[in-house]
């Protein structure tokens, strides 16, 4: 029986394991990965993560996945679906997200992750998904456009106003 609730040619979609918090950690602490967030996160801001992710997943059905790649069994980092609940005028929503070691970048890996999680929110029936990033956060903004998202608007992000370098986001969605 495979560990993974779904795959694509490269990537491997599963819950979070205890064994998975040492590489995370690795992935969330490094300043450029972190680049477009508050800051790198601590070995425990990580096994905090990691568990509302669990807590998602059962209550959902979805999360932010841990995600390994297929042909080295490494993980690569989360792909996957968020339920953003934060006061603005377009939430609650499903968000879409990813966040990758560096070792894995400009390989197609997150549009590709980022696909079949399109895919799999609409086995789930969830009609609209949205995504948003920094305005700065070029490459994510990339993936949204590469799995045919359409930008929405802009907006200050009110979770990151203490972060002024940061907080302005642009909102993309697609309907399912």
């Amino acid at each position: 029986m495979s560990i993974y609730l779904f795959t694509t040619p490269r990537l491997g979609f599963r819950t979070w394991q205890s064994f998975d918090l040492e590489d995370f950690s690795l992935i969330n602490a490094d300043p450029e990965v972190m680049r477009f967030f508050q800051k790198p996160y601590s070995k425990e801001d990580t096994q905090a993560m990691m568990e509302r992710m669990q807590r998602m997943f059962e209550d959902r059905g979805y999360c932010y996945f841990a995600v390994d790649h297929l042909e080295t069994k490494e993980l690569i980092g989360t792909i996957g679906l968020g339920w953003k609940t934060f006061t603005s005028d377009f939430t609650p929503c499903v968000d879409i997200g990813w966040r990758i070691g560096k070792k894995w970048w400009n390989q197609g890996l997150s549009s590709e992750g980022a696909k079949a999680c399109l895919d799999f929110a609409k086995q789930k029936e969830i009609p609209e998904v949205v995504s948003m990033a920094s305005i700065g956060n070029l490459a994510s903004i990339e993936v949204m456009k590469k799995i045919g998202m359409s930008f929405w608007k802009n907006f200050d992000h009110p979770d990151l106003k203490d972060f002024p370098e940061i907080s302005a986001c642009a909102l993309y969605r697609i309907q399912l």
